[in-house]
């Protein structure tokens, strides 16, 4: 067995005397500067993972043309639409490197009558992104007329 003073990190070699802390298993010795450098190691490795795992988003110029091949009329609706799918994509993508920068979270309320093409605007861009999509009728669970 290795007496207390000639113990050596087993990454690096540095005597025990040498370094800050040290740390001990079974049979292997670790110093504080071979810990500090795993950690970097391990965080640029993190920060590596997060960056490939990256949604590609589509421009809001992709966007619009996608729901113009689908829905006719209601310019306003599909650039709304285009530029805040596109803006929620970003703060995705970019939550926690763009620190400075704040992106708000946004929510659209789609409001019209019957047959405008408020669902298949949604269900256009659910379908183009490849997220789930589902419809619930609220006239389930109100009497009839009164909302």
């Amino acid at each position: 067995m290795t007496s207390d003073k000639h113990l050596r990190c087993s990454f690096c070699g540095k005597s025990k005397e040498s370094v800050k802390k040290f740390i001990s298993g079974p049979n292997v010795y670790i110093c504080n500067e071979c810990i500090s450098l795993c950690n970097e190691i391990l965080a640029e490795e993190e920060e590596r993972e997060a960056q490939e795992q990256t949604v590609p988003s589509p421009t809001p110029q992709e966007i619009m043309a996608v729901l113009d091949q689908y829905v006719i009329g209601q310019e306003d609706a599909k650039k709304t639409l285009a530029v805040s799918v596109y803006n929620h994509y970003k703060r995705v993508n970019h939550q926690g490197v763009l620190d400075d920068v704040e992106i708000d979270k946004a929510n659209i309320l789609l409001i019209g009558p019957t047959g405008v093409g408020k669902t298949l605007l949604a269900l256009t861009l659910a379908r183009m992104l490849h997220v789930p999509f589902t419809i619930a009728d609220a006239t389930t669970l109100t009497e009839a007329g009164y909302v």
